[in-house]
């Protein structure tokens, strides 16, 4: 079987893209991984694919695996490469579409500088529904925000449990380039308290409306950036009244623009969505 494919990055987040609309897409869970690996296969931090929607009202279904293989929920720079891949695709003349993920509808603009706008709805702050369970944890409060005291390495991480249609787990960090992001991600990912894993943020406070942010992301370790953590960081330093919309987020890979207008309230991200090559892959050849 052989699959037709597009490698795009948003901010150095990079995804293979595959058209689920013109192609059988039956692959297994190993499959899945082959197909992310850096060394075998195509290489990426998650697939990103493009099916049609049952609903009336909305453009296409969005599904998205990480690398390692499980399907997950949301994915920020993911949702940028999409609506860049629909339109070059021709798939849509539509400059916003609506797309069906996991837990909901999203709106995608494209803009005329090819920058890219995701409406990616209002952040979901109650514990049970990130999900979080809090229970024995110490607490603080800072601002309008209630901080989350977990055991991390010998020391305790204040963490902002939030969701963006995926779970977050967001800390103030002194420097992000000296913090040892890669010994804590893992055990933050892996938390009890976070029955379906969660990705780490390590936010970085430079002033009110700029931030530094590195993500540990649940199943794909450290990428260069994550649209969703970039949302989920200035949803908690608006929270802890640190910063003030819109925040320019620095990541490795390149600069995000969050926008969030309070409780209740969508989260605006714009950023870059960039195609880098297309090719065809045969799975049979992938060592799965």
């Amino acid at each position: 079987m052989k699959l037709q494919f597009t490698k795009m990055h948003g901010a150095g987040n990079d995804f293979v893209v595959l058209d689920g609309i013109h192609q059988t897409l039956d692959l297994t869970e190993a499959q899945w991984r082959a197909l992310a690996s850096r060394h075998f296969g195509v290489g990426a931090d998650q697939i990103l694919i493009v099916e049609k929607s049952t609903r009336p009202d909305v453009d296409f279904r969005y599904r998205i695996f990480n690398a390692d293989g499980g399907e997950v929920e949301h994915c920020g720079n993911g949702a940028r490469c999409f609506v860049r891949f629909v339109t070059d695709k021709g798939m849509t003349d539509k400059r916003s579409v609506r797309v069906e993920v996991m837990n909901g509808v999203i709106t995608l603009t494209l803009q005329d500088d090819g920058q890219v706008t995701v409406d990616m709805g209002a952040p979901e702050l109650t514990p049970a529904r990130v999900p979080f369970l809090p229970e024995g944890l110490p607490t603080r409060r800072e601002g309008d925000d209630t901080l989350y005291g977990l055991e991390v390495n010998g020391r305790t991480a204040w963490i902002t449990p939030v969701s963006m249609g995926n779970p977050h787990a967001v800390q103030i960090v002194d420097d992000t380039e000296q913090f040892p992001v890669l010994q804590d991600g893992p055990v933050i990912e892996h938390h009890q308290t976070f029955p379906k894993r969660v990705n780490a943020g390590f936010m970085q406070i430079v002033d009110r409306g700029t931030v530094r942010l590195r993500v540990f992301e649940r199943g794909a370790g450290e990428t260069l950036a994550c649209g969703t953590g970039a949302c989920a960081a200035v949803v908690a330093g608006i929270r802890r009244g640190l910063l003030d919309s819109p925040v320019k987020v620095h990541t490795h890979g390149g600069d995000l623009t969050i926008a969030w207008d309070g409780a209740g309230q969508p989260v605006r991200m714009t950023g870059p969505a960039t195609t880098v090559f297309e090719g065809t892959i045969d799975l049979a050849a992938l060592n799965a």
